[in-house]
């Protein structure tokens, strides 16, 4: 198979014409308004069930928040989610290169907004986790569809500012899930899944104004040469490149959503807060929550900053280090909930690095395995991730009862191994318009 780079297309494609905002076309805005938008209500649905999971899941087993049994199904509940994240990357990716990019983002907001909503309904722990799966199909297919459409129709020269900005999307919308929670505080945890449904609103306006990417267009019509196959990514020089990429999304997903689904059930079960009634536990974490993703959305733009100065891979492995450090200080020791929210948001800045990883893995693989290979590497990480979360989860069941600081210290050691290893895997050089791509290492 020959290994194409980036450089196969035209030097100068519509796209990289543009030197500032006032060059971007009516058609780049749109594309670059619905990829925003969708990752915003990504992230709003995605973090619906963290809000309310411990009140929601205990109401569904008809036990106390106490009982060990709602951390337990808990945990499945989350991983039947991050398996359906993962399994929706692969399948919404392989619908958007047939069908096209707006065609499959449309696709996946229904898919996430419908399936949220419908969780509304749920009054077994097992109707939850099938209604979370089915959504994270939807938000998990977002993901590769949404970050194709941006890189295809906006400056490739932009990328590590471009990934800043699409980050910072999510963490939008998870604010956003905290302010509903904040609104819905009084009222039973389901009704928070409701504000699920307001994406599918953008659908209509996705299907009129949003074209597809030229770029897609022409690949599509010419598409005469054979489609590489997914065992190409096992093959030649790209094989390592493969195994590593992997190693590095399984690690570092897992620890990030362990401490992303447990550090708010553990704020929930702290001592000093036992005699706090629900809703005071709810506007508590939804507050804490909102610290987070701002603190979040200043580490996408320091994680670009950092990018355009050492490269991904120091800067990605540098804020692995310093995930870990963070982690390690707040869970080292019995916090209260004041210096545990304050410890959780500062850590939370380190998290920015993920939002790298939408410019910095697509390229890694050559032209026509390139979506196959960020995906199929992606996907892997998040299957990880949801047994480890699991794992973590049912750690935590044999520590103190609704102490889950052992499992989340656990959990920080997984950024170790992938600060290294992210230094073994290639660094495009050549970033810029104009010059060509090659995959270097030191």
């Amino acid at each position: 198979m020959t290994n194409h780079t980036a450089t196969d297309q035209p030097a100068h494609p519509p796209s990289e014409r543009a030197t500032g905002l006032r060059d971007i076309s009516a058609e780049q805005w749109k594309s670059g308004t619905a990829a925003w938008l969708g990752w915003m209500f990504d992230g709003l649905d995605m973090h619906l069930y963290t809000l309310v999971a411990t009140p929601f899941v205990a109401e569904l087993l008809n036990v106390s928040q106490k009982d060990r049994s709602v951390g337990y199904y808990s945990s499945w509940i989350q991983a039947a989610f991050l398996l359906g994240w993962a399994l929706g990357g692969g399948f919404f990716g392989r619908v958007g290169d047939r069908l096209g990019r707006a065609h499959a983002l449309m696709l996946t907001i229904l898919t996430y907004a419908v399936f949220t909503g419908l969780s509304f309904f749920a009054h077994t722990w097992w109707q939850l986790l099938i209604c979370r799966f089915l959504a994270a199909l939807g938000i998990g297919g977002e993901w590769a569809v949404g970050a194709s459409l941006l890189a295809e129709t906006w400056p490739s020269r932009w990328r590590p500012w471009i990934a800043a900005v699409l980050q910072s999307a999510v963490n939008v919308g998870v604010i956003l899930a905290m302010l509903a929670g904040q609104l819905l505080k009084n009222a039973p945890p389901r009704y928070v899944f409701l504000v699920g449904i307001i994406p599918a609103l953008m659908v209509v306006w996705i299907r009129r104004a949003v074209p597809e990417p030229r770029e897609w267009s022409e690949a599509k019509s010419s598409a005469a040469q054979q489609t590489p196959r997914l065992v190409d990514l096992f093959k030649g020089d790209v094989r390592r490149t493969t195994l590593l990429t992997v190693l590095v999304c399984a690690c570092s997903l897992t620890a990030h959503w362990a401490f992303m689904f447990w550090y708010l059930q553990h704020l929930r079960n702290l001592p000093d807060l036992a005699d706090w009634t629900e809703p005071q536990k709810t506007a508590l974490v939804s507050n804490v929550m909102i610290c987070v993703m701002a603190a979040s959305i200043v580490g996408n733009f320091l994680a670009g900053w950092l990018a355009k100065r050492l490269g991904y891979r120091r800067s990605i492995s540098f804020l692995y280090l310093a995930y870990f450090a963070m982690m390690f200080y707040t869970y080292a020791v019995p916090r209260g909930y004041l210096s545990l929210s304050i410890c959780v948001s500062v850590l939370s800045v380190a998290s920015g690095l993920f939002g790298l990883f939408t410019m910095y893995l697509p390229p890694l693989f050559p032209t026509l395995l390139r979506t196959t290979g960020a995906g199929f590497c992606y996907t892997i990480g998040r299957v990880v991730a949801a047994g480890g979360t699991l794992f973590f989860g049912v750690f935590s069941v044999f520590s103190r009862s609704g102490d889950y600081r052992y499992a989340l210290l656990a959990a920080a050691c997984l950024f170790l191994p992938s600060a290294g290893i992210v230094l073994l895997l290639p660094e495009p050089v050549g970033r810029h318009e104009g010059k060509r791509p090659r995959m270097d290492t030191d």
